[in-house]
């Protein structure tokens, strides 16, 4: 059987973009790694302040790195099966919803030991919302889409909806991240940061990666020719429903 076309080559510098994105996420996972590591100490899950190193670590690992690449899936898998894609998807956001409890536990028994009052500043405020929001939106996404139980009609409305609550939070990921790092700057080197302690500028470049891979990525999923090509098999099933809720013929144009 011959392949379309369009299966064949996909648009023009998706590659580069989807590479770009890579290597600036990958970037921001190891920088702070680098941070907490050499600047406050490394890791620890002993309720001291190198557990709480485990916080951030884990929040751009899973809120923001393996969000991004699971928003990413249907334009790099452009040519899998749609279900495969499918499960690809929600087993990423899977593996950020894992990891992002994990920094959130490790913040939460850091206060505990620390006697630090919870939940009291913007950054933990919007942690929580995107949290929260975020495990909903999974939920939602498995029962309208990957174990579909809703009508045809019904998962077509939502589509719009998900991907835009997807999107959205994804950038709130990202800004609540900029607001940790200048929090966490603010705490440990507020006397030193306005002399461009070596911390600071690291955490500041730390900063403007997240910004451009959220950039990138929102870039990536919002443009238009890099949307995933509709397969035949989906297209018939789109004509058969289209017949079956408007009554027209499969062949109608």
């Amino acid at each position: 059987m011959e392949v379309s076309p369009v299966a064949q080559q996909g648009p023009a510098g998706l590659p580069w973009y989807v590479a770009g994105s890579q290597a600036l996420g990958l970037a921001c996972v190891v920088i702070t790694g680098v941070w907490m590591g050499h600047y406050r100490g490394g890791y620890a899950w002993d309720g001291s302040s190198h557990e709480f190193n485990v916080h951030p670590l884990c929040m751009v690992l899973g809120l923001v790195f393996l969000y991004g690449d699971a928003i990413l899936v249907y334009r790099v898998f452009r040519n899998e099966s749609k279900r495969s894609t499918k499960i690809l998807h929600a087993t990423l956001h899977l593996f950020a919803l894992i990891v992002s409890i994990v920094g959130f536990v490790a913040v939460f028994d850091f206060h505990a030991s620390s006697k630090i009052p919870n939940m009291y500043s913007l950054h933990s405020w919007c942690g929580m919302v995107t949290l929260v929001l975020f495990c909903v939106q999974w939920l939602m996404g498995l029962g309208f889409f990957l174990f579909p139980g809703a009508s045809p009609w019904l998962r077509s409305w939502y589509l719009s909806l998900h991907v835009f609550f997807g999107l959205a939070l994804f950038v709130l990921a990202v800004g609540t991240s900029l607001l940790g790092i200048t929090e966490k700057l603010l705490f440990s080197i507020k006397s030193t940061y306005s002399t461009f302690a070596p911390e600071g500028v690291l955490a500041n470049t730390l900063g403007l990666l997240l910004v451009g891979f959220g950039v990138l990525v929102g870039y990536i999923v919002t443009r238009e020719d890099f949307r995933r090509p509709p397969h035949p098999e989906e297209e018939a099933l789109s004509m058969h429903f289209k017949t079956l809720t408007e009554g027209e013929s499969p062949i109608s144009p």
